[in-house]
Order: C-alpha cells, then sequence, then structure tokens
C-alpha cells in the first residue's frame, strides 16, 4: 500500500468509519460513496445521491430498470384513459415499515406534499406540476387528471418517492433528516442517519419484493478518492463508487477486486450566467464591465471551442467519458445526431472575443464542486487552463458539493461545472429544468439559476410535453437540442462512464443513473 492510501485508511479508523466500526459479515454489506447526501427527505433536492440513499427506504409508483426503462413499482398497472387522466392500479399487500397498509391515500398525501418542500435547491415539483387532481377510485385506485396531454407522466413519477399519508403534505426536511419521518415501504428501514457521512439500514423482512439479500447495510460518503480507494484496498468497505480513473487499471489486477461498468445518463456541463450584470467576470485587469460578456453569442461560443473535449476525456478521464454536445448520449431517446461536440478551435476563439470587443481577453472567475462528478476540480483546473491560452484569465474557485449547490441555487456565481443525470432515459426533465424558462406554475426552470430563456426554445418544450407520438416527440426534442447548441446556451463537455469496484465475493447490476445502490449488489456464487 503506498504511503497515501496507509495514511488514508488511518483516518477512516480514527474516524470511527473503518472495519472496527461494524465488524464485517455474511449479512453485513458496507458501501462507501463519493458523493455526500445533501437531505434524506426524498422531496428536498433532485440530486441522485440522495435518491440513491432514499431509495433503500422509500419508493415510487413507478420503477426504474438499470437502463432506465420505467417498470410497476407501487404501482402495478398504470393507463391512459382519456387525453387528461391516468389511472394507476396500485399494489396490494404493502405495508410501511410501521405495519401500516399502503393505500390511495398516500399517493394523495406524497403529491400534495412535492411543491410545499421548503428552500429547496432544486424542487420534485417539475415532475408533479402537471398533475391538478388526485381522484381516488378506492383504496387501490388512482387516478391522476392532468391540465393538459402529458404523454411523459409515467416517466415523471418514477422520480417522486411516496410517503406515509400518516406524516402530512406539510412535514418538515428536518423530520426526515432526524429518522423521525425516514419510514417507507422499501427494503430496508433506516438505523441511523449521520448528515453527510453516514446511513445505516437494517433489513426490512416484511417487504413485499421478497427478503432482501443484506441483513444490514453500512452506507458510507468519504469524499475524498484516496480515503475510498484504501477503504476497500483495507478491506473496511466491500464496494466504493466513482473510482478514480487513475486506480481503475491498478484496482482491475488486484486480487480480490473487480471493476464494474455501466455507460452513464449524466451529462458534465458548464452553465453560464444570462443576467444582465455577472458578478465573477470583469476586464482583463479586473475592470468592471457595463453588461455581462456572456449575454453576446459570440463570447460564449469562443469559450465553448476553446475546451478541448477529446483532450479531458483522453487525459483526465483516462477515456471514461464520451465527448458530446447534447445532454442525451447516444443510443438514448432523443438523441440527436446531428449535433456533434463543439470542435477545439482555439485560434477562432480568440478571433470572437476580439470580435465580441474583448481582444485582451476577461477574468472569469469558475466554479465547481470538487467532491461531485468524477474529477470535477481537475476538469475545472484543466478548462481554466485552456481559457487561458486564447486571452482569458481564469480563476478556478472548487468546493464541496454542499457549498457548491447552495451558492448556484443563490446565483452566486457566473460560470460553473456540474451535471444533469437524464435519469429518466429521455431529456424533458432536463430540458424542463435546465433550460426553459423559469415558470413556477408550470414547474419549469426549477434548476434554471442561469435564468437562460428562448422562447422558440419554450414553444418547442411545449407541443412536445403534450406530443403522444414517440417518433415526433423525439424529433421536436432533436430539435432542442439542435437549438441550445447553435445558441450556445450552454457548454457540453462529456457523458461520464460509471465506475465501480468490488470484491470478488460480490457480483454488481450497473446502473445508467451511476445510483449505488444495496439492492443491486449480491453474493457472487
Amino acid at each position: 500500500m503506498r504511503r497515501t492510501e496507509r495514511a488514508a485508511a488511518a483516518l477512516l479508523v480514527s474516524l470511527g468509519l473503518g472495519a472496527a466500526a461494524m465488524p464485517a459479515g455474511a449479512q453485513t454489506l458496507r458501501l462507501a460513496v463519493a458523493a455526500p447526501a445533501t437531505s434524506f427527505d426524498p422531496h428536498y433536492h433532485t440530486l441522485t445521491p440522495n435518491a440513491a440513499l432514499a431509495d433503500h427506504v422509500f419508493e415510487s409508483l413507478i420503477d426504474r430498470t438499470p437502463d432506465s426503462r420505467p417498470v410497476p413499482g407501487l404501482a402495478e398497472s398504470w393507463k391512459a384513459i382519456d387525453d387528461l387522466t391516468w389511472e394507476l392500479k396500485l399494489r396490494r399487500g404493502v405495508t410501511w415499515h410501521n405495519g401500516e397498509p399502503f393505500t390511495a391515500e398516500d399517493v394523495v398525501n406524497t403529491l400534495a406534499r412535492v411543491p410545499k418542500v421548503a428552500n429547496s435547491p432544486g424542487s420534485y415539483a417539475i415532475y408533479t406540476r402537471s398533475i391538478t387532481r388526485v381522484e381516488v377510485v378506492d383504496p387501490h385506485t388512482v387516478r391522476l387528471h392532468t391540465d393538459k396531454v402529458h404523454p411523459l407522466l409515467p416517466t415523471d413519477l418514477t422520480q417522486v418517492a411516496v410517503i406515509w399519508r400518516g406524516l402530512g403534505d406539510e412535514v418538515s426536511t428536518s423530520d426526515f433528516n432526524g429518522g423521525k419521518a425516514a419510514m417507507g415501504t422499501g427494503p430496508y428501514r433506516l438505523e441511523r442517519y449521520d448528515h453527510g457521512t453516514r446511513a445505516m439500514f437494517v433489513r426490512n423482512d416484511a417487504y413485499w419484493g421478497g427478503r432482501p439479500t443484506w441483513e444490514r447495510v453500512d452506507y458510507r460518503m468519504i469524499p475524498s478518492n484516496g480515503a475510498r480507494v484504501a477503504a476497500l484496498r483495507a478491506g473496511d468497505v466491500d464496494m466504493i463508487d466513482s473510482v478514480p480513473t487513475q486506480d481503475v487499471a491498478g484496482l482491475e489486477k488486484e486480487s480480490g477486486l473487480h471493476i464494474s461498468r455501466a455507460n452513464s445518463l449524466r451529462s458534465i456541463l458548464m452553465r453560464y450566467d444570462m443576467r444582465e450584470q455577472t458578478p465573477y467576470v470583469t476586464g482583463p485587469n479586473g475592470e468592471k464591465l457595463e453588461k455581462n460578456p456572456f449575454l453576446d453569442r459570440r463570447v460564449r461560443e469562443a469559450l465553448s471551442i476553446a475546451i478541448n473535449r477529446k483532450g479531458i476525456a483522453d487525459r483526465v478521464m483516462s477515456g471514461a467519458a464520451n465527448p458530446t454536445g447534447q445532454m442525451m448520449p447516444e443510443g438514448t431517446f432523443g438523441y440527436a445526431p446531428d449535433v456533434a461536440p463543439p470542435p477545439y478551435d482555439p485560434a477562432r476563439a480568440k478571433r470572437l472575443l476580439a470580435e465580441a470587443g474583448f481582444p485582451d481577453g476577461l477574468q472569469i472567475t469558475l466554479l465547481a464542486p470538487n467532491n461531485r462528478y468524477v474529477n470535477d476540480s481537475i476538469i475545472a483546473q484543466t478548462i481554466g487552463q485552456m481559457w487561458a491560452r486564447i486571452g482569458v484569465k481564469p480563476v478556478v474557485d472548487t468546493m464541496p458539493s454542499s457549498v457548491f449547490f447552495s451558492r448556484t441555487a443563490q446565483q452566486d456565481n457566473s460560470i460553473a461545472l456540474s451535471g444533469w443525470a437524464n435519469s429518466v432515459g429521455e431529456p424533458s426533465a432536463g430540458m424542463r429544468g435546465q433550460f426553459a424558462t423559469r415558470d413556477r406554475s408550470k414547474g419549469w426552470g426549477s434548476v434554471n439559476h442561469t435564468l437562460y430563456s428562448n422562447k422558440e426554445f419554450d414553444a418547442l418544450l411545449t407541443r412536445a410535453l403534450e406530443t403522444v407520438d414517440d417518433e415526433k416527440r423525439e424529433a421536436l426534442f432533436q430539435q432542442m437540442s439542435k437549438l441550445i447548441a447553435e445558441d450556445f446556451a450552454y457548454i457540453p463537455l462529456h457523458h461520464q462512464v460509471n465506475l465501480w469496484a468490488l470484491r470478488d465475493t460480490l457480483q454488481h447490476t450497473p446502473r445508467a443513473d451511476e445510483m449505488t445502490r444495496a439492492m443491486d449488489v449480491k453474493p457472487r456464487g
């Protein structure tokens, strides 16, 4: 073991996160994930680490396969009975962890609560806003009435965890984080939650889906790459996610370990602040500018084509990334074949800056997390170096994801490196959340903190969301992808390849949505 790995392993033990914290046994699974959850409230923040954690306890009406196709969950079946009504038949024999039966009233309570969650940095209302009324037909049948034709409602419902009616529709996020409200229908019960560091689960022997594999699950959040890899090598954990790309080859060769892979639905991207004034962009010598330069398409294009995406994929990501010019990866619904990654052209980037009135460049602060996406801080630093070659003086400001998401939600940035997991397997949620003009009544723009607005895009989105025919709806999504690409509305970088490392005694079903869950891990044999 290298010196840094020994130190990291010692640190884990000193923090109570080593093997001594919970003796390993055949019925205990110990997982270590890179990204800390921001809450145990399943409706608080549309963030994959939160969803993965909550999935152990809570369930949605409609579930997703590892490749993100909708399948029955708490609803056994669903169908459109007219243009504005979906009927769902609920699963019988399901009980909450407190023994209460699951009924249609739980659905009513859940859908009432979602838009009421206070201080949400990424609201789940984007998935429920189209529902105008919930009709209880009988204890195991609900009808969801929508304001318009909404063919994607079943897909949206895969994202919404159902909570017990007894909690009420105004239960606080703190009640979930404290464990008081953390009670679901899922395969595991929450035993303990240490915010941002650890969760302990125990098997729900009454689970409707059959006896879960593991008696206990120790779910640790270890943002440090070195510490996470060291914990695996030292035998303190059984599996880790977000394997550092530089460690993949070594771990594959190591006796007793193997790598699990899946092409990801997550796109890594950067978003420009589109307000009239932006706080962290100045002239080359720090002088204040009269107007936000990002409002000029030439500046946006210059910054995008100054980035060598293939170089980042090959060298920074060690091949575990696919350069892209759009949100959806190749082979998925909504992927636009004619939208290629912007070409690397620093000479043209310099000319565009000069044409826009900035021949001597700009000074730009790039905000990025340092513990959320694979190699996030390194990617940001690399982009900063690439920008420097076209006369842009970069200030790369990296921070823990909790701080990063708080700052972006408060619009305290000018350009930020982030990501979006199109976990439903098609682009509607990302299009609505990231690029639609903010409109709370529609649930649009829930994470459009940059305030990008394009009337043509909004019109296409409206049509797409009301188009029942899959082929026609996909064509509209493709038009939208092309529109925002040509407008340089954002800077798409790449789609990640999800990587896990685990013991040879275990087998893992990798997920395109990158979630790390105990339910996807079984003993090998």
